[in-house]
């Protein structure tokens, strides 16, 4: 028993001035000897305070002088009038409550709002009991003072009869908070493949005997060395990429990015770091009360990136969206032309096979803000170097294929562009109807079965039969779809704006002037976009063909009105060079036939002139 005695005298004496203070505390001050003679109980009530209270850091880096000391002398503005004890507020030593032991709280039977998204593989439930002792506090709906070992007419009396208003009040509302009340296992990682493994989880992650994740999982409530009860550093987004293993993260040019995120992001809280590079997964999303909450984002998608990118702390965006055409969404912009229907519900992550709003287009449909890169395109031509392979700001997005068939990381530019411009296709207002109309949707058009195509899905078939291509492009076997949607003065263009479709003064995104009104005076302005690639002298002087300066000079016929600018399907003879009347021009039978090189003959009614077996030649 002296034996004993001496190693608690050790335990108390060493500990308890940095884990408790009050009853514990005092018994501590009184020395402890071989010889003394201590009582059956009162050597249980002590070695019970070693238990409660053993620490192996400082006071601040403990339960004292943290949020969680709720006694008189606690830091925060909820603290008990009287009570001196720490422990107490949780732990008890007898007649406890079973749900943990020795806690001193009952547990809230509020039922929660859970936290819900199309993008959630597990099966959230209620929370768990770990989760429930801490929102015996954090939900507000219990009385702070309310313990299992005093009266419930009689709780201790606080400066705060329940938790106020505030980040540390969750509610019974938890559909803002980051989901707990799931088991965290293989099923859930195998079903995302950005989620790690659990056998790959930093061991200071801790989950339930059964892997159920909880409260607990992320914070330790008797440590508050990191901050908030974290049990992993939140800096460089540790904490969070711990679980969330995201493809591309660790090089994308948010990861990397030195810039401050302003306060405006963040509704005017004050983010704990400075650079977006230590603040990582803090600069967009919060773990609890997100204004957002399908994604625990500030805002929505859109809002939140064009708060960013509006020329102050990221590349300006805002001035390019409110042009004549464009990709349109977030705040301060219009909306996108409307859809023939609603898009389809998420099922890979929150960057969807097809965008979900009817009549919105959020940057995330584009963008992967884990993912994306910085823009290195500067100067004239730079986007052709790109190909048809996505640009660094596109890496990591969801896409559709050649054939239809939704891609979880698109590799082609063009399979972006279908998941709106395919199958599920954008009915635009202006859209020209054609002799072989495929109702928008442009992947048929790129097939590689089409008569012709501009070579954006497969290597161009005809260059020997295009005369008039320039030298530069005349090499290329492919093309993007940015060559053409661009905005007019981005940065690959030669201007100062950012590059990409998302916005431009002429129709349809384009990065060129297109004029397609028939009676359309020729210019080098007026088909800037064709003359971009294609030999404005060549085209005049007939070099294809031979009526070409007539058609488009002295009958001011546009290129539209016989040049489809994507591809058209059917017969090559027929419709190669890209033949597809434009019905709003071309009336009659409407009829093409390729006889040979540069030769052909055409039956149609053009400007109330009727054509039966018009044929041409070199």
């Amino acid at each position: 028993m002296s034996r004993m005695v001496l190693v608690l005298q050790y335990w108390v004496t060493d500990t308890a001035p940095y884990g408790c203070h009050g009853r514990v505390g005092r018994e501590a001050e009184h020395p402890l000897t071989a010889d003394t003679a201590v009582a059956p109980g009162l050597f249980a009530v002590l070695l019970l305070g070693v238990l409660l209270c053993t620490t192996r850091a400082p006071a601040d880096e403990r339960i004292a002088h943290s949020k969680h000391d709720l006694s008189v002398s606690g830091p925060g503005p909820v603290r008990a009038v009287e009570e001196n004890e720490i422990c107490i507020f949780c732990h008890v030593t007898h007649n406890a409550s079973p749900a943990a032991p020795l806690w001193n709280r009952y547990n809230p039977v509020t039922y929660y709002r859970i936290y819900r998204s199309p993008t959630m593989v597990a099966r959230v439930d209620q929370p768990g009991p770990a989760s429930k002792m801490c929102l015996s506090c954090h939900d507000g709906s219990l009385a702070l003072g309310l313990t299992l070992d005093r009266p419930p007419t009689e709780p201790i009396p606080m400066s705060h009869m329940y938790m106020p208003t505030g980040p540390s009040n969750l509610t019974n509302d938890l559909s803002d908070d980051h989901p707990i009340g799931f088991r965290y296992d293989r099923l859930v990682s195998n079903r995302d493949r950005q989620i790690r493994p659990p056998e790959l989880v930093d061991h200071r992650i801790k989950l339930g005997e059964r892997g159920e994740l909880e409260c607990v999982a992320c914070h330790d409530p008797h440590n508050n060395e990191l901050g908030n009860f974290l049990r992993i550093t939140d800096r460089e987004g540790v904490l969070c990429t711990t679980c969330h293993e995201l493809d591309g993260w660790r090089r994308s040019g948010h990861s990397r990015s030195a810039r401050t995120v302003p306060v405006t992001v963040t509704n005017g809280e004050q983010l704990p770091y400075r650079a977006m590079a230590d603040n990582a997964c803090r600069a967009c999303h919060l773990s609890h009360s997100a204004p957002y909450r399908e994604h625990l984002l500030y805002s929505r998608p859109s809002e939140l990136c064009i708060t960013c990118h509006d020329g102050l702390s990221g590349p300006s965006v805002l001035p390019v969206l409110n042009q004549r055409s464009g990709h349109r969404s977030g705040k301060g912009v219009r909306n996108l032309f409307p859809r023939s229907g609603p898009m389809g519900a998420s099922q890979k992550r929150f960057l969807t096979p097809f965008p979900r709003a009817a009549h919105n287009v959020e940057c995330t449909d584009c963008h992967n803000p884990h993912a994306a890169a910085c823009d290195l395109g500067v100067g004239p031509l730079s986007a052709i170097k790109i190909g048809p392979l996505v640009p660094p700001p596109m890496e990591g997005v969801p896409g559709v294929s050649l054939t239809g068939v939704p891609v979880e990381r698109a590799t082609f530019y063009y399979e972006v562009c279908f998941r709106c411009h395919g199958d599920r296709a954008v009915i635009l207002r202006n859209r020209l109807i054609r002799q072989r109309d495929e109702g928008g949707n442009v992947r048929r058009q790129f097939l590689p079965t089409a008569a012709s195509a501009h070579p954006v899905a497969f290597p161009s078939r005809q260059t020997g039969d295009v005369p008039s291509l320039l030298p530069e492009v005349r090499t290329r076997r492919f093309i993007s779809c940015q060559d053409c949607h661009d905005n007019p003065d981005a940065r690959d263009a030669g201007g100062t704006e950012v590059n990409g479709p998302h916005g431009s003064r002429f129709d349809f995104i384009l990065a060129a002037r297109y004029d397609t009104a028939d009676f359309s005076m020729e210019s080098p302005q007026s088909y800037a976009l064709c003359y971009g690639c294609h030999d404005r002298n060549s085209i005049l002087a007939d070099e294809s063909f031979s009526l070409h300066g007539r058609h488009v000079v002295r009958n001011r016929a546009p290129c539209s009105a016989c040049h489809d600018p994507h591809g058209v399907s059917g017969s090559p003879a027929q419709h190669d060079h890209l033949i597809n009347f434009n019905l709003g021009i071309v009336g009659g039978q409407r009829f093409y036939l390729d006889t040979g090189r540069f030769s052909g003959s055409c039956t149609l009614t053009c400007h109330g002139v009727q054509h039966v077996n018009f044929t041409y030649q070199p």
